[in-house]
């Protein structure tokens, strides 16, 4: 199985092929032929129907809406006129920029596009290395992955049958410690280099960025406070975030026509048929392997078997951040949770918390060569060589590894806002 999925990925095969034909391989030597091919398709099937997935292209739609009007202008304005002109304020606002944008999109691909391309030309205008912004642009899109809403936390939480409600609160406080330690080393970087500061905006400035981000500050308050108070649910909080999209950039910012959306809805339309192939051939083949028992004799011929939480966790966090290194997020945790889940139940870990590490390494292989998605996307974006985008990127992977080392020894930075969220 591992083989065909190998030479056909270097062959150039989409991943979704792979994925396919190496879960026909596993029936066929479990049940000698493809006689019993039926329990293939059902398990594909079972994979896209929990309704907990309604949720993605929900929150996919969403942020495309939200990329092609004007939410994200109005956020950077905001945030520039109030901490832009601070030492280091420009590249502060723009990790701030990106978290919350991340927080109305949930996709790392659409911050890196609609915060960085307005934001980029402007730090590299004020005297930042290109290399810096280019890599604090990317890293800081990964936030997004861990501030609600994030499609890799639902993918997740369907497979672990984990609560994804849970999941989205404990994503928060581990995505503002990256974004509090990004924005130390901004201003240190800034005061090591004596990067200039921008004009400082007056008080009448501020409030009209304020008075127009408004609107679009309506999206977290109605993905994190609407689960919080229990008013909807993950997949409900979705669709009232496309309906308030779609008020927003069409009858209140009149940025976008009924004919744009339609565009939108296709691509939206491209792009879910595409993750949800992906997430039925991920379901059965995590059956065949679970079928065969290779999960466990991949964790006895590792010796995870016998090994405690500590352990687990490390051999979780290693598995993910190797993985998304050169595999897509999507691939990595169909693949890899169905094989780590026995271990985790065997040892009663607390799902919410492996699925934030999971989550967190997902967000540090976005960035990380060879194949970070952020990286490409910021290679097409902003027409730069691959070699200049990873360039500056070592300390910001640094600082997202050491945030997984403190949720591994410290798991409450994660759990605390759960707990106290959904106490009984």
């Amino acid at each position: 199985m591992l083989m065909a999925m190998v030479v056909l990925l270097l062959i150039g095969f989409p991943m979704m092929v792979p994925m396919m034909v190496a879960t026909l391989i596993g029936f066929y030597v479990q049940f000698n032929g493809f006689g019993n091919s039926q329990f293939m398709i059902q398990q594909m099937f079972a994979g896209i129907r929990p309704a907990s997935l309604i949720a993605v292209p929900m929150f996919i739609l969403a942020a495309d809406i939200m990329t092609k009007g004007r939410s994200a202008t109005k956020l950077i304005d905001m945030v520039m006129a109030y901490i832009g002109h601070y030492k280091g304020g420009l590249a502060v606002s723009t990790a701030t920029a990106c978290t919350m944008f991340g927080a109305v999109s949930g996709s790392t691909q659409a911050t890196v596009v609609a915060v960085g391309s307005p934001l980029h030309p402007k730090l590299v205008q004020n005297g930042y290395k290109d290399s810096f912004s280019l890599s604090l642009i990317i890293s800081s899109s990964g936030i997004a992955l861990l501030i609600p809403p994030s499609i890799g936390m639902i993918i997740y939480g369907g497979i672990a049958q984990t609560s994804i409600s849970e999941l989205f609160i404990a994503g928060i406080v581990p995505g503002l410690l990256i974004l509090v330690l990004f924005s130390i080393y901004s201003v240190f970087f800034a005061i090591k280099e004596e990067v200039p500061t921008v004009p400082k905006a007056s008080l009448s400035e501020r409030l009209k960025a304020t008075r127009d981000a408004i609107w679009p500050l309506g999206f977290p308050v109605i993905v994190v406070f609407g689960i919080y108070g229990g008013i909807f649910s993950p997949t409900e909080a979705a669709s009232v975030c496309v309906l308030y999209a779609l008020l927003l950039e069409v009858v209140i910012f009149r940025e976008l026509k009924i004919r744009d959306v339609l565009d939108i809805a296709k691509s939206t339309g491209l792009i879910t048929a595409v993750v949800f192939i992906l997430v039925a051939a991920g379901s059965a083949f995590s059956w065949v392997i679970s079928f065969a028992q290779i999960p466990q004799a991949i964790m006895a011929g590792l010796g995870l078997n016998e090994t405690n939480e500590l352990g687990l966790l490390l051999a979780i966090s290693i598995a993910f951040f190797v993985g998304c290194m050169f595999v897509d997020s999507i691939v990595v945790i169909l693949i890899m949770v169905p094989i780590f889940l026995p271990e985790i139940n065997r040892l009663e870990l607390d799902k919410v918390l492996v699925g934030v590490i999971i989550t967190l390494q997902v967000a540090i292989g976005a960035v990380t060569p060879p194949f970070g998605c952020n990286i490409f996307t910021a290679v097409a974006v902003f027409r730069r060589r691959y070699v200049d985008v990873v360039r500056g990127s070592l300390p910001f992977v640094l600082i997202l590894v050491l945030v997984a080392g403190l949720l591994i020894l410290f798991p409450q930075i994660a759990l605390f806002l759960r707990d106290l969220a959904f106490a009984k």
